[in-house]
């Protein structure tokens, strides 16, 4: 049972709040219901939809911890708006082809997060999609080193001895520059305090 099941079915506490928009055909997110319960607002499900735009107005809800959207039409292109409270992301069977591009947008832009499900896309491989056991543990490795806050990935805890892998095997990236192209840059600037070198530093 991945996590987002798991916060469906277990005990909701007093006063918890939790709306659920799931298996109604929604092509466009529906604000105003949405957002008239801002305020008090914890859990919002929005899966098996048809949806795949942006979800700019959810930063309005300042409340929200868990964001589902299992199910639907996104890429590894969404932009999502910034929110600081939001502490688990489903975002299982989508569109996500592009890995680094949407890891550094859900790094960005939610930076609480503790647990991030992407199960069945593309991006990330596995026994289920035709991945092999390799791809599945480098996935893993790389999602683990550019999120250090994550403790459960898809549906298995993140243990230490994965984080430790997954900083010797990758660094961290900061404003899209990957670790290649860092190695790129030091190569240049090696070459160029070579003594026979034109430049001058």
């Amino acid at each position: 049972m991945d996590p987002c099941t798991q916060s469906q079915h277990s005990q909701l506490p007093v006063g918890f709040h939790w709306l659920s928009f799931a298996y109604q055909g929604l092509t466009e997110i529906p604000y105003d219901a949405i957002l008239a319960q801002g305020e008090a607002l914890q859990v919002l499900d929005l899966s098996y939809n048809l949806l795949d735009e942006n979800p700019a107005l959810l930063g309005r809800l300042e409340k929200l911890s868990t964001l589902i959207l299992d199910s639907n039409n996104y890429t590894s292109h969404v932009k999502f708006p910034y929110m600081p409270s939001v502490t688990t992301v489903c975002i299982n069977k989508n569109k996500i082809n592009n890995l680094p591009l949407f890891v550094e947008e859900i790094r960005r832009k939610f930076p609480s997060i503790r647990i991030l499900s992407m199960m069945n896309n593309e991006a990330a491989p596995s026994y289920f999609n035709g991945g092999s056991l390799t791809q599945h543990i480098d996935y893993r490795q790389y999602v683990i080193s550019q999120i250090p806050s994550l403790e459960i990935l898809d549906d298995t805890e993140v243990l230490e001895k994965e984080r430790v892998q997954a900083r010797k095997t990758y660094r961290l990236q900061r404003g899209g520059l990957s670790s290649r192209s860092k190695k790129d840059n030091s190569s240049r600037k090696h070459i160029q305090r070579k003594p026979n070198s034109i430049i001058r530093q």
